[in-house]
Order: structure tokens, then C-alpha cells, then sequence
């Protein structure tokens, strides 16, 4: 494994369903935030996330390590990870406001491609002929998946814009996952999650009278419905706190590669949820495209030859 990474106590696969949940509760972000718009523009929405997600993740790393101390220069890596994260919110939620929902799931599956590129790059991990078909058989999986769930015929409606907003979210959250892994094999992912996202709120709030004064987005506080107030909750704690630490503990024990192929399950669970609470129809393309998106996640995350420690 990369040098730092901290040896697996129980086997692998129980850290490694650790992203998996990630996935999961970010299944459905696409069409809760793009409803909460409705309420709160992108960038003001963004900056209520990660408080939300700061303040919960706060208050749980201060009973963990109440007495950790860090150097200037950790403190310098945390605030690089925050530009990270919060140019990766930003994108993607100007992106998710100016694009249409097939647009937005087709895009966003290119993060692991990214991620992978950068872990080589800048971590130097290895691609191995079985992790390479691995992640290919993910990417048609999902492509299948979006294909069958959403009218493709209306790609580049949401203008250049929306769709370049996207793949720089896509590019940052490969920087921020990449650039994160010296810090969470040093401490943690608890800890490295916690203060990228804590500095992070303030260059968020920077975006909000820029947004609020220089465009003709409101706030509407008559929109604020209790399912409204919910999903908010929902992004802040679930979506932001809950899902960077899960992210970030597979990098714990896992390289980026590896951690990148989950990100490809969003899609699933998103057409799932539309299955569950909305009644929408799967389909055999849906049922195709899982099948061979889960089966070249199992490729990836249990190719052990590029896990071996140098």
C-alpha cells in the first residue's frame, strides 16, 4: 500500500464500505438541492451546508481530540483542502442550477476519473491492468444507468456554462480527496474532514453578498417549509458531515483509486430513491447498468496487487 496508509485491523472490505456510504447519502443531493434552490440560491445554500456540516463535525472531533495540536504548516494543508472543497461546492451547485438532471449525473461520474489521474500523479499510485478494466466496466455501468433514466437527447441544454461548472467540481473534488490523503494518514479522517470543512465556511460566506448583491437571487423565507428546513438539515449533516468523514476514512486504510471507483454508485441509488419514494420505473437499462457498475467496483476494491505495501 502507499507509504503512510494504515494497515487494515479487520479486512478490508469494512473500511472499504466506508466511501460506499458516501455514496449513498449523496444519492439523492442532485434533486434535493436543485428543489431547495427554490428557497435558497446556490452559493448562499452552500454556505448554509457547510456550516451545518462544520458545526456537526465540531462537535463530535472535540470529544474525540480535545487536546490535539497542530503546525503551521498542517494548518496551511487544512486551508488548502477548505479552497478545495469549497471551489468543488460552489461549481457544483451553480452547475446543478444552470444544467438538467441528465447532464448533472453524466457529468458528475467523471469525479473517479479524475481522482484516479491525480492519485497517480500526485501520490504516485499504481494502475493495475485489473483495477483499469475495473474502473471502465464502472463508468459504461453508470453511463448505462444515466442513459436509462434520463433523456440524453437534452445534453448542452443547460448551456457551457452549467456544464463547465460541473466538470470543475468534478476536477476540485479529485484535488480534495487527493490532496487530503497525507493529512488523514497523519491524523485523521475525522480530524482532516473537520477543519477542511470548518475553513471552508468562511470562503463561502464571501460568495453569499456577492451572490445576494450582484445577482437577482433571493432568499425566500416564505419557502421555507418544514420539508425545506429538512433537506437543508439533510445536506448540512447527512450530505456534508456524515458523507466527507465516510469519504475521507476509506483513505484512511484504501488509496484514492480505489476510494474514486465508489463514486460511481450514485446514480444507482439516486434511481433507486426515484424507484422507492417516487414510483419511478428502473427498467432493464437500470438493472443492466448496476449489475455491471457493482461488478467492476467488486474489480477494483478487491484488487489487492495494487494494495500491496512498497
Amino acid at each position: 500500500m502507499t507509504a503512510g496508509r494504515r494497515s487494515l485491523p479487520t479486512g478490508r472490505i469494512g473500511w472499504a464500505l466506508a466511501p460506499l456510504v458516501a455514496a449513498v447519502l449523496w444519492g439523492g443531493l442532485y434533486v434535493i438541492s436543485k428543489w431547495t434552490f427554490a428557497a435558497v440560491p446556490p452559493l448562499t445554500l452552500a454556505f448554509v451546508r457547510v456550516s451545518l456540516g462544520a458545526a456537526t463535525l465540531l462537535a463530535v472531533v472535540r470529544l474525540y481530540y480535545p487536546d490535539r495540536t497542530f503546525s503551521t504548516r498542517d494548518w496551511f494543508g487544512f486551508g488548502m483542502l477548505a479552497v478545495w472543497v469549497a471551489g468543488s461546492l460552489a461549481t457544483q451547485f451553480v452547475g446543478t442550477d444552470l444544467t438538467t438532471a441528465g447532464e448533472g449525473s453524466l457529468i458528475t461520474v467523471t469525479t473517479p476519473v479524475f481522482t484516479v489521474l491525480l492519485g497517480v500523479i500526485v501520490l504516485g499510485e499504481s494502475v493495475t491492468r485489473r483495477r483499469a478494466i475495473g474502473m471502465i466496466a464502472a463508468l459504461v455501468g453508470t453511463g448505462v444507468v444515466v442513459a436509462g433514466r434520463h433523456d440524453l437527447s437534452t445534453l448542452g441544454a443547460g448551456g457551457g456554462v452549467g456544464i463547465t461548472m460541473l466538470v470543475l467540481a468534478s476536477v476540485t473534488w479529485a484535488g480534495y480527496t487527493v490532496w487530503g490523503a497525507p493529512l488523514i494518514r497523519r491524523y485523521s479522517a475525522l480530524e482532516t474532514a473537520t477543519y477542511s470543512t470548518a475553513l471552508s465556511v468562511p470562503i463561502l460566506a464571501l460568495a453569499v453578498p456577492i451572490e445576494l448583491g450582484l445577482t437577482d437571487a433571493t432568499v425566500d423565507l416564505a419557502a421555507f417549509t418544514p420539508a425545506v428546513i429538512a433537506a437543508i438539515i439533510y445536506l448540512g449533516v447527512a450530505g456534508t458531515a456524515v458523507a466527507w468523514y465516510c469519504w475521507y476514512k476509506g483513505l484512511e486504510y484504501l488509496d484514492a483509486g480505489t476510494v474514486a471507483v465508489f463514486f460511481f454508485a450514485q446514480p444507482v441509488v439516486g434511481g433507486a430513491l426515484g424507484a422507492v419514494f417516487l414510483g419511478e420505473s428502473l427498467g432493464t437499462g437500470f438493472l443492466l447498468g448496476g449489475a455491471i457498475m457493482a461488478a467492476g467496483i467488486y474489480v477494483v476494491s478487491t484488487d489487492r496487487a495494487a494494495d500491496v505495501e512498497g
